[in-house]
């Protein structure tokens, strides 16, 4: 049985597509279908905006990838393999940046599972060229296609919806990259997490910051916090860094696999956590940042979490910290709150 996701299969079904061809690798890729595909084509680099993914190939050198929510850095790459992902908005992003990047003349590949909505290809690469399905299997498509007219110029700035937020009468700027988690909302969980924060102190981290609402109106209420935030998603670290600046606000984004990258211990952890891993619901990584949580905090530090009601937290709660207490609940969220010291 295959060890490559669908999307990988049915690229799998079509290498001829891709003889003699200098692949770049964007989008939803998981697999490590990039070390298959260099076997048949001339070369292989990735570019993804996903940090657990890019920590996969660190010590692959013979494919390089780049981590970042833009790719700066010189390619010969003459072909595009995409894997469609989950937010449309951000398909359009990655098609604007990289065929900017590569030019007129570039080829494309578009795979993705149907239910992501991969047929949206067909409009959105009209301005870039034709492109038409070619495969179909295992509920995905495989689309190939070519950038036959000049591609406008990449400019990222223009791709940020900006939007305000007012929480105790501080109104803050939000600055969101597409598919970055709530780009252009103030969602009610995180508005409820702020709502049962006392008032902080030392150092704080925002986990999962996504744009930065939860950590800007921290730090905005307590100036005097250190604060930090972590992003497995380099399109959230970059709206992150933008919401602090256009804020005037002060704080450390980083990237981070759950604890990877985490090294210091903080007085305060608050996330709002996600539970979608691409298309599918995943609750790995907020479990494993649950259950490792107290070696991130101090010896008298404290976790607060907003979840979905139907997700059941608490017992990993109870196990790591030894108890769980709930301070706040409504019908569709609960706070979640546990101490070292307690």
């Amino acid at each position: 049985m295959s060890t490559f996701t669908a999307p990988s299969q049915i690229a799998e079904r079509q290498l001829e597509y891709f003889a003699g061809k200098r692949v770049l690798i964007a989008g939803e890729a998981e697999d490590l279908f990039p070390l298959e595909l260099a076997k048949h084509c001339e070369s292989v680099e990735i570019f993804t905006t996903h940090y657990g993914y890019y920590r996969q190939w660190q010590n692959k050198s013979h494919i390089r990838c780049y981590f970042d929510a833009e790719l700066t850095a010189e390619t010969s790459a003459d072909m595009i393999l995409l894997y469609w992902p989950k937010a449309k908005q951000e398909a359009d992003y990655l098609l604007n940046m990289l065929l900017a990047k590569l030019g007129q003349g570039t080829e494309i590949v578009v795979i993705g599972e149907n239910r992501s909505g991969v047929k949206s290809i067909e409009k959105m690469f009209a301005p870039y060229g034709p492109i038409n399905k070619y495969d179909s299997a295992r509920r995905c498509s495989f689309y190939w296609g070519q950038c036959t007219n000049q591609p406008q110029p990449f400019k990222l700035e223009q791709w940020f919806k900006s939007y305000q937020v007012t929480y105790q009468e501080r109104e803050l700027t939000i600055r969101s990259l597409p598919g970055v988690f709530s780009h252009g909302e103030f969602d009610i969980g995180s508005r409820l997490l702020l709502d049962t924060l006392p008032t902080l102190h030392g150092k704080v981290l925002d986990f999962g910051c996504g744009a930065g609402v939860i950590g800007s109106v921290m730090v905005s209420l307590n100036p005097n916090i250190e604060l930090s935030m972590c992003d497995i998603s380099a399109l959230a670290i970059r709206s992150s860094q933008e919401t602090l600046k256009a804020n005037g606000l002060t704080g450390h984004v980083f990237a981070s696999d759950v604890f990877s990258d985490i090294s210091e211990q903080y007085r305060f952890l608050v996330t709002n956590p996600p539970f979608h891993s691409g298309l599918d619901t995943s609750y790995s990584a907020t479990e494993t940042l649950l259950a490792q949580a107290p070696q991130a905090l101090t010896q008298d530090g404290e976790l607060f979490v907003v979840a979905n009601s139907f997700l059941k937290y608490p017992p990993i709660i109870d196990r790591s910290f030894g108890h769980c207490e709930i301070p706040a609940k409504t019908s569709k969220f609960i706070i979640y709150h546990a101490g070292k010291n307690r």
